[in-house]
């Protein structure tokens, strides 16, 4: 016998979420109905509605042991509220643009329960309400006409388990054709939609009745294990690992899997190219076989185009600075020791030597090494011969850093390339900078693409200087760049081992070289070294937000919100960025009467909330705004759907409520993402439930990134791992072997 609750329809007015689990969508809300002054509760799957519509959810009674009788929600549509005060609250709400709480009361004081039919069918007439003229009457009029097209195209998405907010991206995508492409083309959705991949396409694909062995799909799915790939670092995959891979998720044939790999090299959809077994990075075994290895077109394009432009840099022979080949070194160092008051170290004097005598180099170093200087010092003597020196950095936060230790201007990669929609630069082979020398700080964490681009707008004959720390964590996008121009033999490099003895007194750096050599940290006499020993996850997570928030500010007199960063090795658990993220905004930036705020899937933004960027967009701000950049919401407006944000590059941005899936808060963000950033405090939350992400060069990134002070907290074990543990093996790239000789054989 069945005695689960026969299914019910359930019309209701959403009043407030108050819990969303962003990862599962599972939402605990309270609405409203006609019948009762009480509000109900509703838990379940409501993932994209918003406070203030009307919905027609589907599911089934019943009863809480603790929270009593509620709705659970299998499957929900929003309807048109029928009432006056309905309309009132629907209008009000910001759903649609251009129209806020005191409009909303305006236009039904006016039109009554003919409102929506009105707004729907005689626009014009809206200038008939006091304060509406015909320009805020046009945006109504588009806004609500675009509301209408997205809600039939909602409908049938919803119907193939697509969520609300992808499906107003599918539909800003496509427009009108949207439903056409999903049924006829699902899989150009992963290529065409940011935030859909290869999963969501085929939940729709199979919805829409598209064969499980279907060749497009087993295509799709190659493309997007290859893409995985990507994501993970590789440039990349051999035959069998991207066969083997592939499997595991289409579920189907190895060697349907390899036929399909041959048809999509056929289509030029990816490169399959033969290395040699030396081609293969440290730590994986290749027996001594070639390696067959598969790439996604723009992979190997960029690393072929790289290594390409660093060798007719390294090997032509014009010069930009060529009274370097033949200056006093005596005269010149010493002129340098009397600019700057301090005398450099052997390592140091071979380094400022080698950038200015070698078009490409390399300068690697720990914490404490004088990297730093020594590139202000390789600057001075640039700058004395009237050289065009260019200082860059993959980040707002290290460029302005970099622009201060060297007191020369310094700008973001991005912004000196002038990167344009589509990710096409203004700089390239064809407009080369107009530079002589260009130093590039924190070159750890140039991926493969962007190296490429860069690389390709230097001119012939100017000097190229890569500076970075090779130990910390290697580029969030795909490659090892700095690691492998330093496994190179034709590339010129320096590495400084010498901790300076003022350096050597900090906590921080003492500790980052002992972490980096396997080492416990020291804690006994430390003044900017710290552990709060904690065993059980949760709560290491409240005492972070206890140390963040409270702790460190009235010890050491430092801003929460701009001086102290907390970093974590994983995005989820209870201790990972999305639940402390939570837990701090509660503490900085509270929920309070009146005051606006907007909730996208799990997350609520309010003015003062810190935010970063996931991912990039070339049509924002004056030249992109890219993954990684961090802001400030200054401004919220529910009446124009809009959120305005202040980088850290200075830089004022506004996001349409509907690409706030662009943002994400960062009291806490990962460790990965916090490279090329600098704090002057950081906490480190390490628990026994991150086992898989604790490796010594993700705790190293971590601690490297704070000036001043550094906190840890959670358990020793974690630690100990954390520090004794290498990590895997690397990645699969060839830009190393690409430089060292003649290029392999494609097929």
């Amino acid at each position: 016998m069945n005695d689960r609750p026969s299914t019910a329809v359930l019309d209701a007015v959403l009043e407030r979420l108050t819990y969303v689990n962003e990862e599962t969508g599972y939402t605990v809300a309270r609405v409203a109905t006609e019948r009762g002054t009480d509000l109900l509760t509703v838990v379940g799957a409501l993932l994209g509605a918003q406070c203030g519509e009307s919905l027609r959810l589907r599911g089934r009674w019943s009863s809480h042991p603790r929270y009593g009788r509620q709705f659970e929600v299998d499957s929900y549509t929003t309807v048109l509220p029928a009432t006056v005060q309905g309309i009132q609250r629907y209008l009000g709400s910001g759903l649609v643009k251009g129209i806020g709480p005191v409009f909303a009361e305006r236009i039904v004081a006016h039109f009554g329960l003919d409102t929506l039919r009105v707004i729907e069918e005689e626009s014009a007439r809206l200038v008939e309400v006091p304060g509406l003229g015909p320009k805020r009457t046009a945006k109504i009029t588009a806004a609500w006409e675009e509301q209408k097209s997205i809600k039939e195209v909602m409908v049938f998405l919803q119907g193939v388990g697509v969520s609300t907010s992808l499906a107003v991206r599918i539909y800003k995508q496509y427009g009108d054709t949207a439903v056409d492409v999903v049924t006829a083309e699902p899989y150009r959705l992963a290529a065409d939609v940011w935030g859909i991949g290869f999963k969501t396409a085929d939940t729709i694909a199979r919805s829409v009745g598209i064969p499980h062995d279907s060749p497009e799909r087993v295509k799709a799915g190659l493309a997007y294990t290859l893409s995985e790939a990507t994501d993970d670092g590789h440039c990349y995959l051999p035959v069998p690992q991207l066969v083997t891979e592939a499997v595991k998720i289409l579920d189907v044939p190895a060697d349907l899997v390899s036929t399909c790999l041959d048809d999509l090299v056929g289509e030029e959809g990816v490169v399959r190219e033969t290395l040699p077994a030396e081609a293969a990075p440290a730590g994986r075994a290749t027996d001594g076989a070639p390696i067959e290895a598969v790439y996604l077109v723009p992979f190997h394009r960029a690393e072929q185009s790289l290594a390409g432009s660093l060798l007719r840099l390294l090997h032509g022979t014009a010069d930009r600075m060529p009274h370097f080949g033949t200056v006093d070194w005596t005269k010149a160092l010493a002129w340098l020791r009397a600019r700057t008051g301090a005398e450099l170290a052997p390592e140091q004097k071979q380094a400022v030597r080698l950038a200015l005598t070698s078009k490409v180099a390399v300068l690697t170093g720990g914490p404490g090494c004088g990297k730093s200087f020594t590139v202000r010092s390789i600057v001075e003597l640039a700058a004395a011969k009237q050289a065009k020196v260019t200082l860059v950095a993959p980040t707002g936060r290290a460029a302005k850093r970099l622009a201060e230790l060297t007191g020369h201007p310094a700008a973001t990669v991005h912004r000196l390339l002038q990167l344009r929609p589509g990710g096409d630069a203004a700089h390239d082979r064809d407009n080369p900078l107009d530079v002589d020398l260009l130093v590039v700080d924190e070159a750890s964490m140039l991926d493969l693409v962007l190296a490429n681009k860069l690389v390709k707008a230097v001119p012939p004959g100017a000097h190229l200087l890569l500076v970075g720390d090779v130990d910390q964590l290697p580029s969030v996008g795909a490659g090892e760049v700095l690691r492998d121009l330093l496994a190179a033999e034709a590339v010129p490099r320096v590495r400084l081992t010498r901790i300076f003895r003022q350096a050597a007194e900090s906590g921080v750096v003492t500790n980052a070289h002992r972490i980096n050599a396997g080492r416990p940290p020291l804690f006994d006499r430390m003044t900017d070294f710290f552990l709060f020993a904690c065993d059980d996850t949760e709560a290491t997570a409240a005492l972070t937000v206890d140390v963040a928030y409270d702790r460190i500010p009235a010890k050491f007199g430092l801003d929460p919100r701009r001086d102290v960063q907390v970093l974590t090795p994983m995005h989820r658990g209870p201790a990972g960025a999305g639940a402390l993220n939570t837990l701090l905004q509660q503490r900085l930036t509270p929920a309070r009467e009146g005051q606006p705020e907007r909730r996208m899937g799990g997350r609520v933004f309010r003015v003062g909330d810190k935010v970063t960027q996931i991912r990039n967009n070339y049509d924002k701000g004056q030249a992109g705004v890219f993954n990684g950049t961090v802001g400030v919401v200054v401004a919220l407006s529910t009446e124009e759907q809009t959120l305005t944000v202040r980088t850290d590059e200075d830089e004022t941005i506004e996001y349409d409520f509907d690409e706030l899936d662009e943002l994400t808060h960062a009291y806490a963000v990962t460790i990965h993402r916090s490279q090329g950033s600098e704090y002057p405090a950081v906490v480190v939350p390490l628990t026994t439930s991150a086992w898989m992400m604790l490796q010594r060069n993700l705790l190293y990134t971590a601690v490297t990134r704070a000036r001043k002070l550094v906190v840890l907290v959670g358990s020793r074990r974690a630690l100990a791992a954390a520090v004794r543990t290498v990590g895997a093996g690397r990645r699969h790239t060839a830009l190393t072997h690409r430089l060292a000789g003649p290029q392999p054989r494609i097929r």
